[in-house]
């Protein structure tokens, strides 16, 4: 679960490394899990683009990820590791003991044979999924509930992680993977441990082309463009923005302007804001 570097052979592989796959030990997915996803492609029903940038890459199958896990008292034993091209993460494929099938996002250090449970009951090992109000405070954890019920929304990607610092009343205190210190519900559930693939952050693309296999078309500053179709269009030569601030191609403020509605209901549960980039 490391990076592989290429030599420069050609421009394409000049600093490029793309992460090993050593772990992985299936190569196709549980068919009754997986499904074949509408791919709007940024478009509308009428065929409009409204979100840029997007369209082509290679065709995916959706994996069901099971992100609630509400399948309590139940323990499963890990079949398989296994690539997902929807996320970053890797999945692991769970049998639990009443036959049934579940992928997971792969905890780290869980190898395949290791037995994970959810339920309050379970043990604070890593895969486990226990409440909030269960799990000792320092905890490492990952894939949080923010209302119960609902299936976890936080710290899922590769190599995430959050920390639980503090219990009170009926709230926990966690800080998140971006600095950011919040109050959840102690009825929440989390997954013990931290997300794998911890080095997914450190690939390099390399090329142009990596990034449309993934379904990224190319963007176009604004200051190349004619006035007609961007702010910071027209002008002679390498000519400046000519405004106050730089906008969007709809004149709205951008690049550091706060877009977070002023009175959102979850501001009291936010006791430190994530780190500014």
């Amino acid at each position: 679960m490391g990076i592989r570097l290429y030599k420069a052979y050609t421009p394409g592989t000049r600093n490029r490394s793309i992460s090993q796959f050593a772990e992985i030990s299936a190569a196709r997915p549980e068919k009754k899990l997986t499904s074949k996803p509408h791919r709007p492609k940024g478009r509308n029903h009428r065929g409009v683009i409204t979100s840029r940038h997007r369209g082509g890459g290679h065709k995916r199958l959706y994996r069901r990820i099971d992100f609630r896990r509400d399948k309590l008292a139940t323990g499963g034993t890990v079949l398989s590791i296994e690539y997902d091209p929807n996320r970053n993460a890797r999945i692991c494929l769970i049998e639990y003991d009443d036959q049934e099938r579940r992928y997971l996002v792969h905890p780290r250090g869980v190898q395949i044979g290791d037995r994970v449970m959810a339920g309050p009951e379970a043990a604070i090992l890593a895969g486990n999924a226990l409440p909030l109000t269960n799990i000792p405070l320092g905890t490492a954890v990952h894939n949080i509930e923010l209302q119960p019920g609902r299936g976890g929304q936080v710290a899922r990607a590769a190599g995430a992680v959050a920390q639980l610092i503090a219990k009170e009343g009926r709230t926990a205190t966690l800080r998140l993977p971006s600095g950011e210190v919040r109050l959840v519900p102690q009825t929440c559930v989390a997954t013990v441990g931290q997300v794998g693939h911890v080095d997914a952050s450190n690939r390099s693309l390399g090329k142009a082309g990596a990034k449309r296999w993934l379904g990224k078309r190319p963007k176009v500053r604004g200051v190349v463009m004619n006035a007609a179709d961007h702010p910071h269009g027209g002008g002679e030569g390498r000519a400046p923005i000519g405004r106050k601030r730089p906008l969007t191609p709809w004149g709205r403020p951008t690049l550091g302007q706060r877009s977070r509605p002023l009175h959102k209901y979850s501001d009291a549960l936010i006791l430190r804001r994530r780190k500014r980039a």
